[in-house]
């Protein structure tokens, strides 16, 4: 009791440093200013409903990219549901805020006790899918009080979390909540086990079967497809500065190459620091791009959001930001379509790059002068450059499968 006391200050006081945040952190006012009134625009959404309810809640746009496969595929299975999609960071729900597949979407109000007693009385879900790692206390108490099944998918746990310490009764009570895991791995089915839970399966990354949907029906961008014609390209996919900085010597040394960089924060500051870094290569924004103009260009900066996956479809190897400490972004969407992967040093929270480093179709560069070596290596060797998309490519069929088993398990308990 003590420890969902000290639980439920800790959301309060969270919140209330979210408000002071919102001053100055257009992120945090994004934050605030979407949970303004939710509750009762959820009340008044679900006066009249009387439809089955499923509620499927991501973190952000990443978990979004894990959620989806089963969004869909449970849409397509049970059309008669009403689908809710929540978020709890902004850079989900501003992105995805008018996706098809749900009827309403929302920020996830703050896991306080009034919060989400009201919010589950109101949807009042048949079924609630947490993506991931998102396990939140009130949210599962409520859910309970109504019968709700609780589901999580593409599970992933690491040994050093409270869950599977020996004072983490409060934590794993939270786990306990749920009716299934579907894990990602074989480490977290086992972690699960070595504190007593049994109602689980492990049943892979969802993102798969996402990035493969992709790799099936890629957007069509004409002037990228135009600008990548008959010359090696490399698509830096969310990069951040420091993934710039590695990237500087490969940009500037290496003239036969052109570069199609989406950087993580599109806002001019950061685009013009590419333009100034990659000095040697004669640029222009997506947006000012026509097919005319990009004939003597040879980097093509993207300043939007929504396009990167598709992008990699023109590429003949990807680079992926965020390992040099950010965190790094989703490596699957270049490996689907087969090419080389390259990312910086720090991983190793990310399976699906530890198995391909391991399979040696993607590679962990520590600086600037390994990013270079390595470039060149994969641009003068045509046959190791292809072996490696191979690698890649037969990395992503062999995972495929996570949505059907959970779509299955739904037919079963629905």
């Amino acid at each position: 009791m003590l420890k969902e006391e000290f639980y439920n200050l800790g959301i309060h006081a969270y919140s209330g440093a979210m408000r002071v945040a919102a001053l100055l952190n257009p992120k945090a006012k994004l934050f605030v200013e979407g949970r303004k009134n939710l509750i009762q625009k959820i009340q008044d959404d679900f006066s009249n409903n009387n439809k089955a309810v499923a509620w499927f809640h991501c973190a952000s746009l990443g978990e979004f990219e894990q959620g989806r496969p089963v969004i869909e595929a449970f849409k397509q299975q049970f059309p008669d549901y009403i689908i809710v999609l929540t978020f709890y960071s902004p850079s989900g729900y501003e992105v995805q805020k008018n996706y098809e597949y749900a009827d309403y979407i929302y920020y996830l109000p703050i896991d306080s006790k009034t919060n989400t007693s009201n919010f589950v009385k109101y949807i009042q879900p048949k079924i609630a899918f947490f993506v991931k790692y998102e396990f939140w206390h009130n949210y599962l108490k409520e859910l309970k009080k109504i019968n709700a099944t609780i589901i999580s998918f593409s599970t992933i746990f690491r040994s050093n979390q409270a869950f599977f310490k020996s004072k983490g009764g409060f934590q794993q009570n939270m786990l306990k909540q749920f009716d299934y895991f579907f894990t990602q791995d074989q480490n977290s089915y086992n972690l699960l086990s070595s504190i007593n839970i049994n109602n689980k399966v492990i049943a892979g990354d969802t993102r798969f079967d996402r990035v493969a949907e992709i790799c099936q029906k890629p957007l069509s961008i004409e002037v990228a497809e135009a600008f990548s014609k008959d010359t090696f390209t490399m698509v830096v996919g969310s990069s951040w500065p420091r993934d710039i900085q590695a990237l500087r010597k490969v940009a500037n040394n290496i003239d036969n190459l052109k570069l199609i960089v989406a950087p993580h924060e599109i806002s001019d500051k950061k685009i013009d620091e590419i333009f100034e870094t990659f000095s040697s290569k004669k640029g222009i924004k997506y947006s000012n791009s026509t097919l005319e103009n990009i004939k003597d260009k040879k980097l093509l900066i993207i300043d939007n959001v929504g396009m990167l996956s598709s992008l990699y479809q023109y590429a003949d190897i990807a680079y992926v930001g965020g390992a040099f400490g950010e965190g790094l972004h989703n490596i699957l969407e270049p490996a689907t379509f087969g090419i080389p992967v390259l990312f910086g040093k720090e991983y190793s929270k990310f399976n699906e790059a530890i198995q391909l480093v391991e399979r040696q179709g993607a590679f962990n560069l520590q600086n600037e002068e390994e990013c270079f070596n390595k470039v060149e290596q994969l641009i003068s060797d045509k046959k190791f450059r292809l072996q490696t998309g191979n690698i890649t490519k037969k990395y992503v069929e062999e995972n495929l499968g996570s949505t059907k088993k959970i779509i299955d398990f739904c037919k079963e308990v629905l």
